[in-house]
């Protein structure tokens, strides 16, 4: 399929599903964001696990999306190949000039889809990476070849970080001449006081107030999150940690913070994450393994400093020493750093340079113009002949 010039740029963008997260969360800004007199927008997602919440459902019900059942994060060869035939039929149907695929089972199953279809540009975005701390090494291998396979088969690789982009070159899946790295971009934070927000979380005004935000689940770490809260409470009695989130540890998360006391508030999913931030002396991520969390990006866009582990392309996002702290992967370095943070007389200050940088690198208006940008470039190469012929 060669892009015609008489109609705007079709580009059909499929992801495993629709969860809470980064992923979610960028692909409805590009199914919403890319200007309608160039490109046209279909948007493929499988349905959400069980336990799992719906981003649709609880930020954008209004979201135009093409549900495919079996297109969801698991992986069944039954269900995959249905998902694999679901794709291509609605591939044959849409006529799209451009497959753009995300999360690690859609971008299997959709660029197989697009190859066989004969979409000469396929577009893949690594939110972060499946290399470290999912799988024993036995699996993680295979995935790694499997990518390196895909990667020869795909147009255009993206990555929301530096980082993710080396580690994933370093094990050969694609090179840096195939990658265009684009962070993810937030929307600019809602207008709450920190007394108004607090008041409305019923939260005391003076209590040092860190908040996580995100899924409950073994990657992230909710345990290091405890250990490193029980101990900084030992140097701030009257610290209190929000968690906004939930997953399959939740019980699990439950259950310990019941024997810290008031110290601790679960409180779920939240609609509107700005009034959180808005609370918030600073923000915590403590997991293994990340691509480029959003949730630090909203919080430094809200002008909240993070103390955050030292994963992925976390670091591209808390400037350690300017922006927040970027620690060690263990409970002790994550309580110094929320220990040094709440303690810091330049926290408010930290907060303001995170805010200024979070406004130049991470906005919407860039994600989306940094898109616009490689979707045209790559069909004007598919057109004049100028990038690389993938088709097979």
């Amino acid at each position: 399929m060669e892009p015609a010039e008489d109609r705007p740029i079709r580009i059909m963008r499929v992801i495993a599903r629709m969860n809470v997260g980064g992923p979610a969360w960028e692909v409805t800004v590009l199914a919403r964001g890319l200007n309608e007199d160039r490109f046209e927008v279909s948007l493929l997602a499988g349905e959400v696990d069980e336990g799992e919440a719906d981003f649709i459902e609880l930020r954008d019900p209004d979201l135009p999306v093409t549900k495919i059942s079996s297109l969801g994060r698991s992986v069944r060869f039954g269900d995959d190949f249905r998902a694999f035939l679901a794709v291509r039929r609605t591939i044959r149907e849409f006529r799209p000039d451009i497959v753009h695929t995300h999360t690690a089972k859609a971008g299997v199953v959709g660029r197989l889809a697009a190859i066989s279809c004969g979409v000469s540009i396929r577009v893949h975005t690594f939110h972060g990476h499946l290399l470290h701390g999912y799988f024993g090494p036995v699996v993680s291998r295979a995935l790694i070849i499997v990518e390196r396979l895909l990667a020869h088969g795909t147009t255009a690789l993206i990555a929301v970080g530096e980082q993710v982009r080396d580690d994933l070159v370093a094990v050969g899946i694609g090179d840096h001449g195939k990658f265009t790295v684009i962070p993810p971009g937030v929307a600019p934070a809602a207008d709450h006081s920190r007394e108004s927000a607090r008041q409305l979380l019923e939260i005391p005004t003076e209590v040092p107030v860190v908040v996580f935000v995100g899924r409950l689940t073994s990657i992230k770490r909710p345990d290091r999150l405890l250990d490193a809260m029980s101990l900084l409470l030992e140097q701030l009695p009257d610290a209190l940690l929000v968690v906004a989130g939930d997953g399959d540890l939740m019980e699990e998360t439950r259950s310990r913070a019941a024997n810290m006391g008031s110290s601790i508030r679960l409180l779920g999913w939240q609609r509107e994450v700005g009034l959180l931030y808005a609370a918030a002396d600073c923000v915590v991520i403590t997991s293994d393994n990340e691509g480029m969390p959003v949730t630090l990006i909203e919080a430094a866009m809200a002008g909240v400093p993070g103390v955050t582990t030292n994963v992925g392309s976390a670091d591209e996002v808390v400037l350690d020493g300017k922006t927040g702290r970027v620690v060690d992967c263990s409970a002790q370095s994550v309580a110094g750093g929320l220990l040094e943070m709440l303690n810091s007389a330049d926290r408010q200050e930290l907060g303001a340079a995170a805010k200024v940088r979070a406004e130049h690198e991470f906005s919407l208006e860039r994600l989306v113009a940094h898109h616009e940008d490689l979707y045209e470039r790559l069909v004007t190469e598919s057109r004049t002949g100028g990038g690389e012929n993938d088709s097979e």
